[in-house]
């Protein structure tokens, strides 16, 4: 029974999901946008929030945690060189998550999660 647990599983074991959860924030990070289910966009939200705010300060010690969680270098280096300087006055709030419609051969709810211009 998962009482009181907070994390969501999205149906995976912990190996695949959090290979899925670290492709799908290096994505979101270097397209600016990824077209998901619904639970994962919720899922993936606070991760790439987390990394933006982290992004804001440039230390190696940043960039060392960044480049453990993203798959790419190319990755750190657009947290540190673009996103963390333009949302440095902004307190939270780096990401939206649109809603698409259905999927159609599950009817699976499909959002977009995108950075805030």
């Amino acid at each position: 029974m998962r009482h009181r647990r907070k994390d969501k599983t999205l149906d995976r074991a912990a190996g695949p999901r959090k290979a899925l959860l670290r492709g799908l924030a290096t994505s979101v990070i270097l397209y600016e946008h990824a077209n998901t289910t619904l639970a994962k966009a919720k899922v993936i939200r606070p991760l790439v929030e987390r990394l933006i705010t982290r992004g804001k300060v440039k230390t190696l010690a940043s960039r060392r945690k960044l480049a453990e969680y993203l798959l790419v270098e190319s990755a750190v280096n657009k947290v540190l060189e673009e996103l963390g300087p333009r949302y440095a006055k902004r307190a939270g709030g780096y990401t939206r998550i649109i809603k698409l419609g259905t999927r159609k051969g599950d009817g699976a709810e499909i959002a977009q999660i995108q950075l805030v211009k």
